[in-house]
């Protein structure tokens, strides 16, 4: 049996459980809770109508939050030549080649995204084992396997996630869509965002309704349900 503390409980309280509420009734509701000594994250979940683990329902894509997620992101960028610079100046916490996937393989994982040029692929292949089960494996689908590697630097530290289905369910997504610091209007805008990214990632063979379930939480708070009308 979970035990809740008296903080979340208070939080709980004005909240329906039955109800669906607006994303300004929701977003309300999160930043009236009671206060934690820390900046909580705001997540955004789905519950979608789809078998993720069909290969023909899998979901993954990406989006541009307007206002970011309020984390500083840690890339590293394997790569080498020109492209070497292209990432230093473009902010990379970490550039390399050959030398950088050793490194990675001895244990070193102090990042949050790892982003490849196309022709370091066989040398990044060796870390399948390691970032696979993280969801750090670079792969072109989301933009992290590119010869462009500056824009994806700049645009993953501007506030661009990563999204799929886990692997587990295969009809459950969720990311960070900011802080509860944020602004209302902030917060609004980043999950509206990342909900219509969610719609134009609905896979051309998932059949029925698509959006079952939306639900608006905070780091240590309870979750506050969308009404899925908003979206569908």
């Amino acid at each position: 049996m979970t035990i809740r503390g008296k903080k979340y409980k208070q939080a709980a309280e004005p909240i329906d459980s039955r109800k669906f509420y607006s994303w300004e009734g929701a977003v309300k509701l999160l930043k009236d809770a009671p206060k934690r000594n820390f900046d909580e994250t705001v997540e955004l979940s789905f519950h979608l109508g789809i078998d993720g683990r069909q290969a023909d329902q899998a979901l993954r894509g990406t989006v541009m939050l307007p206002h970011g997620t309020g984390k500083t992101v840690r890339i590293v960028v394997i790569t080498q030549g020109e492209l070497v610079k292209e990432a230093q100046d473009a902010g990379a916490d970490e550039v390399g080649g050959a030398d950088l996937v050793e490194k990675i393989q001895k244990g070193w994982l102090s990042f949050d995204m790892v982003v490849a040029s196309p022709d370091m692929m066989g040398q990044v292949g060796k870390l399948g084992r390691i970032l696979g089960p993280r969801g750090l494996m670079p792969n072109p689908k989301t933009g992290t396997v590119t010869r462009d590697v500056g824009r994806a630097v700049s645009e993953a530290k501007a506030g661009r996630i990563e999204f799929r289905a886990d692997a587990k369910s295969g009809n459950n997504a969720q990311a960070p869509i900011g802080k509860l610091s944020f602004s209302e209007q902030s917060i609004i805008e980043n999950a509206k965002a990342f909900t219509e990214a969610i719609m134009r990632a609905k896979p051309a063979a998932a059949k029925g309704h698509y959006i079952r379930k939306l639900v608006l939480s905070s780091t240590m708070g309870p979750g506050v349900r969308i009404d899925p009308a908003l979206v569908s």
